[in-house]
């Protein structure tokens, strides 16, 4: 995670500004968030982000080890002993866990897109009144002189008393219905994975490196199948005001709508990450 951030960054402003910067690429993109924010801005949310991955590790492997020593159990009393799960009964294990993980640590994902979408030049006006403004940039506003002043980063704890005030707790779970979808990713990543090797498997060896590429092309045509669904997250995450009232399938008709199918897919030129995630 601590490794791959920068490009979650990318990935991530991706989603939720494609409309804003359309024809943005990938480098004009990381100078822009290099020149404005530093290399912090590229590590914006990590601290949200490593305590989210080690909550959602150890809520999926947990749930995942318990719902395999119940296909066990049920084997064991039928007479069948065995150590490990069939192919389908794997899947069944992953999208039991992967459901209880999503529901778990939904609110620690929404607070880390909020805070690595947050720009570090975010500005807010404040009114100086009847006094002079020396140094930085002011404006005139209705007859009055406001300065444009920086706004205080949040921490992970400050942006989730944030959203719970101002947006109600039932904000922490934006995006629960296509999170909820994205499971499948793993399962067919898996299935790609292992339908691609038995295939090899019947004129060669599979040797450790074929296994590896295997795997990154199953991740890699998992991810692009999935990944309108991944925007679609993203999006509810931040989404504030009238937003907050769109569901999954309105969103998907909006995006498609205003940005066309390049909206969907936004961020999607970062293979590097998918492949080591």
């Amino acid at each position: 995670m601590a490794l791959t951030y920068p490009l979650i960054t990318l990935s991530t402003r991706a989603q939720v500004e494609s409309r804003k910067h359309p024809s943005t690429s990938t480098l004009s993109a990381a100078r822009r968030i290099l020149s404005r924010e530093g290399l912090p801005g590229l590590y914006s949310g990590l601290e949200s982000a490593l305590f989210g991955i080690t909550i959602t590790n150890f809520v999926y492997y947990y749930w995942y080890e318990f719902t395999r020593s119940a296909f066990l159990k049920a084997a064991s009393k039928n007479g069948i002993k065995r150590t490990g799960l069939g192919t389908v009964e794997s899947m069944i294990a992953g999208a039991v866990a992967g459901c209880a993980t999503v529901i778990v640590t939904n609110p620690v994902w929404v607070v880390n897109t909020r805070m690595t979408t947050l720009k570090k030049d975010s500005e807010e006006t404040v009114m100086e009144e009847g006094k002079t403004v020396e140094g930085g940039s002011a404006k005139l506003i209705d007859g009055e002189k406001h300065e444009r002043v920086p706004r205080k980063t949040l921490s992970t704890w400050g942006t989730l008393l944030k959203i719970i005030k101002e947006e109600g707790f039932a904000r922490l779970f934006a995006g629960v219905l296509p999170a909820l979808v994205l499971v499948i990713n793993p399962i067919l990543q898996y299935t790609l994975f292992e339908q691609l090797r038995n295939a090899l498997a019947k004129r060669r060896k599979v040797t450790a490196k074929d296994s590896f590429y295997l795997g990154a092309l199953g991740k890699l045509a998992a991810t692009t199948i999935t990944y309108p669904y991944i925007t679609v997250k993203s999006r509810a995450h931040v989404a504030t005001g009238e937003g907050t009232k769109e569901g999954m399938f309105a969103s998907f008709s909006r995006i498609l709508n205003e940005e066309g199918w390049a909206g969907l897919y936004g961020g999607q030129c970062f293979p590097l990450y998918f492949i080591l995630s």
